[in-house]
């Protein structure tokens, strides 16, 4: 099978984002004839060249470069901003203009009066203006007159005639370096141009603001069978160019099997997105959808895999973030949420945390409508839409259980009045016995040779089970959902061409990073893995087969930081064999008694202090920090410990087996006889 990559990540607030292309593989003989164009996100993101910077080639498009998220403001790339040309040897092209300057430029560079970018510590790069230089430094005088004597490495040559506007594909550009690619996309940007190539790869921007006029109809058949590069920069021209380069012919006819595929998009980001800080439609989950075709060009299937569901956000937001959409739509459901006793927002201990209850410009009540509908085209029938909204309704009301101690040592009983109300809530409509639900947050069995022993856990123990039960019912309402999509889309066995659309969370780097962002950013770093071996190596081992006379480009090869994070990750969360333990650090953290985050982080420098990665910071016991490819960042551990425990217990399983809701008991009865879905409970 003929394989061509693509990297598609497109990022604007409207919820109903267009399905993108990441992937496109055709089973012809033939390799299409032309590349097909490959794209990089940059949401909040620097896109940076990594080593010597590279000029457009005359004959072949440039793909010297890549894209890293930008670290905090204490973090700075830098390149050495060296300019190689590249020419076909087989071709006697002539160089543009652009390329004679940018050769005229790096040979006097630092010669008094030249135009330069000085790296700066807060605003990354500054104009300024060489005075003088010397073997190893330059005195500039920057745009304020202040002058400042730096080192030659962190002075780049700038164009003083590039357009205000900039350009729309910046292979275009005199120098194609950090600065010069960072100072583009601002001047594009600041005209509302969020789109940009560079070549064949298409830069996105966040708008933060939604821009209906640009993902119409319209605009969709301005791009259509239109030469790539004629029209301005979109992520219509990347998706046209990829299909024609799959089929010959595309069908044009909008059939079930499209609406479908279509409409699984807003129905998993109702349950799978939410509110960050920097996105009111954030996916905390990974997905990739194959999308099918026949022989005609039309989708004849698809299937959808997802990956790291955000658990913790079921029980636990932080300021200015919301829960998953899902939640608020069925309290502004008005009669359904009066069927479920539901009532604001801010009346649920799962929503109210953050006080962020509204989206500016959403009405969660038209959403909820747009969500039953999508979930009539995928074909849920309404009786299990019926179930699903009631399992969503009882997580609130679980949310709202508190539980105080009890009469005897290290027991727990219902705190008051409130919380009987919403015990009994949540039985009724999970359908199970409202003491069974009671003996099953407030008590434990533990397995031991001798037997089980069933023994009182204390009010906060109570709690953490109440969470996990939450979390674990989300958890498996989620896989139905997208497993019940896939049935009813159906793959198309027989199809020999598909397109790959992933979407997964970008590079996080908060203020506060724990357990979700680690594993985010080791899923990130593979796919810098990925965008590197596919831009980077096999392009130039292209230029090698052509025989293009070209400057080798070097890039920063994350390899080996990836092997030294995998193993971290792997052996802190599922097994170390050296030391024969059997359970991960994590795992035992959670499990044993007296176990806190303190004893999980000084075990972690204990078994890994020696990676170089890996680094202890200074004024804290139990943070470290991950030399990540786009910079360093610190994790505080105090809730890794809190954020694994969602593991699904005996007690959880027996109580969801025993519902008398067919729907909920179903999505529990595959794993009761599974050994591999349990851990041993521990009493913390």
């Amino acid at each position: 099978m003929k394989t061509r990559f693509l990297s598609i990540h497109f990022f604007e607030n409207d919820r109903r984002k267009k399905i993108l292309i990441d992937q496109a593989s055709s089973s012809s003989k033939q390799a299409p004839s032309r590349p097909v164009p490959h794209v990089y996100k940059l949401q909040g993101f620097q896109f940076s060249t990594v080593g010597q910077a590279a000029t457009r080639a005359s004959h072949r498009d440039s793909r010297h470069f890549c894209c890293s998220p930008a670290p905090p403001p204490s973090i700075s790339h830098s390149t050495n901003g060296q300019l190689h040309s590249a020419t076909h040897s087989h071709h006697n092209h002539h160089h543009d203009a652009r390329l004679l300057l940018a050769a005229a430029a790096a040979a006097m560079r630092f010669r008094p009066g030249t135009a330069v970018w000085v790296e700066h510590p807060e605003l990354a790069w500054v104009e300024a203006v060489v005075a003088s230089s010397s073997t190893s430094s330059v005195t500039v005088t920057l745009s304020g007159g202040d002058k400042a004597v730096v080192d030659e490495t962190k002075v780049l040559p700038r164009d003083m005639e590039a357009d205000l506007g900039g350009v729309d594909d910046m292979t275009k550009l005199v120098y194609l370096h950090e600065p010069g690619v960072l100072c583009n996309l601002a001047r594009r940007y600041g005209l509302n141009e969020i789109y940009t190539y560079t070549g064949r790869i298409l830069i996105a921007i966040n708008p933060f603001a939604k821009l209906p006029h640009m993902y119409d109809m319209h605009m969709m058949e301005q791009y259509k069978g239109v030469q790539f590069g004629e029209l301005s920069p979109h992520v219509f021209a990347i998706a046209d160019a990829s299909y024609r380069a799959m089929v010959s012919e595309a069908g044009s006819d909008i059939r079930s099997v499209e609406q479908q595929v279509l409409e699984s998009n807003p129905l998993l980001e109702a349950f799978g997105n939410a509110r960050t800080v920097r996105n009111d439609n954030s996916s905390r989950f990974g997905k990739f959808v194959e999308i099918q075709f026949d022989k005609s060009g039309r989708i004849s299937g698809a299937a959808v895999r997802t990956y790291l569901l955000e658990r913790s956000r079921v029980v636990q937001i932080s300021e200015s973030e919301r829960n998953y959409h899902c939640f608020y739509q069925l309290c502004a459901s008005g009669q359904d949420a009066d069927k479920y006793k539901l009532a604001h927002p801010r009346n649920f201990n799962y929503l109210n945390q953050s006080r962020t209850y509204e989206l500016e410009g959403v009405s969660d009540g038209e959403q909820y409508l747009e969500t039953r509908r999508a979930m009539d085209i995928v074909g849920i029938s309404f009786a299990y839409q019926e179930a699903i909204f009631r399992t969503v309704a009882a997580i609130l009301h679980l949310g709202n259980i508190e539980f105080s101690p009890g009469k005897e040592f290290d027991s727990s009983t219902i705190k008051d009045e409130k919380s009987k109300f919403h015990l009994q809530m949540a039985a009724d409509l999970l359908m199970v016995d409202g003491s069974l639900l009671l003996s099953t947050l407030c008590y434990r069995t533990i397995k031991t040779p001798e037997g089980n022993i069933i023994k009182a856990i204390d009010s906060s123990a109570a709690g953490i089970s109440r969470d996990a039960l939450a979390k674990t019912v989300y958890a498996q309402l989620f896989d139905w959902l997208v497993d019940n999509i896939n049935k009813s889309i159906g793959q198309d066995m027989e199809s020999r061409a598909q397109i790959g659309v992933l979407d997964i969370y970008g590079f996080e780097c908060f203020k506060y990073n724990s357990f979700e962002q680690l594993c985010i950013n080791f899923a990130n770093e593979k796919l810098q893995q990925h965008f590197n071996k596919h831009v980077f190596k096999m392009e130039q081992e292209e230029y090698k087969t052509e025989e293009i006379n070209w400057s080798y480009i070097e890039f920063v090869d994350n390899q080996d930081i990836l092997d030294l994070i995998e193993k971290l990750i792997v052996l802190m969360l599922f097994y170390c064999a050296e030391t024969n333990w059997h359970v991960s650090l994590l795992d035992e953290a959670c499990m044993l008694g007296k176990s806190t985050y303190e004893t999980f982080a000084m075990k972690l420098f204990q078994n890994f202090r020696a990676h170089p990665r890996l680094e202890k910071q200074k004024l804290s016991k139990t943070d470290f920090a991950l030399s990540h490819f786009a910079g360093k960042v610190i994790y505080q551990t105090e809730l890794f410990l809190e954020k694994n425990r969602d593991y699904v217990n005996l007690e959880h399983q027996n109580l969801l087996c025993s519902s008398k809701c067919s729907f909920l008991s179903g999505l529990f009865a595959s794993q009761q006889d599974d050994p591999s879905n349990h851990r041993i409970s521990f009493l913390r």
